[in-house]
């Protein structure tokens, strides 16, 4: 189980999405603008550099990569995952790089790591299908997801402006209240008993 975090909240933000004018890395970078004083987001960089899963690549030792991944999850307090939604379900890539992380399933930093989900798109559901077939990954890997509220972000092209700086007040106030909500759930999560 994680310690209980004695200063600002550290929380690993990654995105799902490895293209460069992507909706969610944008919905990121506003978390990291809208972050409360007692938390500090740090964004992975390198998820497209983690090659596919294969457990007898595994079997000869994880690769520089993935060592780094598990690493940036382990020294976080929290998880803030911004992830796209592909055929109703997440990326690839975030699948892949939830499957090395979660080996083996004795030793995962995602084992009781504090994880809040959002997520973007072009179309009315804002992601709702991808954060569920997330939440179902983390049912193996136990890794709480803090349930509410959800930050479902529709209509992604008119939400955020030519820079792509989310621009409508409805959403970031949800993101507010969820990197709120993330901070209280994660102190309280991993607090001594």
């Amino acid at each position: 189980m994680p310690k209980s975090p004695t200063g600002p909240v550290q929380v690993l933000g990654i995105c799902g999405s490895l293209r460069k004018e992507s909706y969610n890395h944008a919905l990121l970078r506003a978390a990291m603008e809208l972050a409360p004083a007692d938390m500090v987001i740090t964004e992975f960089q390198g998820l497209g550099d983690i090659p596919p899963y294969n457990q007898d690549v595994q079997a000869t030792g994880d690769p520089d990569s993935v060592v780094r991944f598990k690493d940036a999850i382990r020294a976080a307090d929290a998880l803030l995952i911004a992830t796209p939604e592909y055929n109703y379900g997440i990326s690839g890539v975030l699948k892949n790089a939830i499957d090395w992380a979660s080996r083996p399933p004795s030793e995962t930093p995602l084992n009781g790591k504090p994880t809040a989900l959002m997520g973007a798109s072009t179309g009315a559901s804002g992601t709702m299908r991808g954060q569920l077939a997330l939440r179902q990954s983390f049912v193996f890997t136990n890794t709480p997801v803090l349930l509410k509220p959800e930050v479902y972000v529709s209509f992604a092209a008119t939400r955020f402006d030519a820079e792509l700086r989310l621009t409508d007040d409805k959403s970031r106030g949800f993101i507010r209240q969820l990197l709120e909500a993330l901070v209280t759930w994660t102190r309280r999560l991993t607090a001594p008993s």
